[in-house]
């Protein structure tokens, strides 16, 4: 009986993975500080130099 439980318990734990991996993403993506810090000094930087046309 113990044999099956756990390989019960290891076909469930894989079945839940793998639906996990199918379901849509909820979270946007980690940026790190120092990459948001870096897009911020960027994105200054382009919007205060005007475009020459």
């Amino acid at each position: 009986m113990n044999r099956q439980k756990k390989l019960k318990q290891l076909f469930k734990a894989k079945a839940k993975k793998a639906s996990a991996k199918l379901a849509p993403v909820k979270k946007n993506k980690y940026i790190s500080k120092a990459d948001r810090l870096k897009l911020a000094a960027e994105a200054s930087v382009d919007s205060s130099t005007p475009s020459e046309s």
